[in-house]
């Protein structure tokens, strides 16, 4: 996730980098429109669906929320062993 953000919003300026839990949004880093590119790329690269009631900051608004998200995401999708 860090490397999408980096590439697509601080066009590769890694200094700019946002830590885990800094804030995407509210730090300026992306945007609304952002964020839906931040879905679509969740969904085309995890093989996930992300609801309209799954797109709230708790979900999406950081870096690690966007991990936590993802890999909950992906656990129920697959079964267990």
């Amino acid at each position: 996730m860090t490397d999408f953000v980096a590439a697509n919003y601080l066009f590769g300026d890694v200094a700019r980098t946002p830590k885990g839990d800094d804030a995407l949004v509210e730090g300026g880093v992306i945007d609304s429109t952002g964020i839906l590119e931040v879905i679509e790329f969740l969904e085309s690269h995890f093989g996930i669906e992300v609801s309209e009631t799954e797109t709230v900051p708790q979900n999406l608004g950081t870096i690690s929320n966007l991990t936590r998200f993802v890999t909950s995401k992906k656990a129920v999708r697959e079964p267990s062993l």
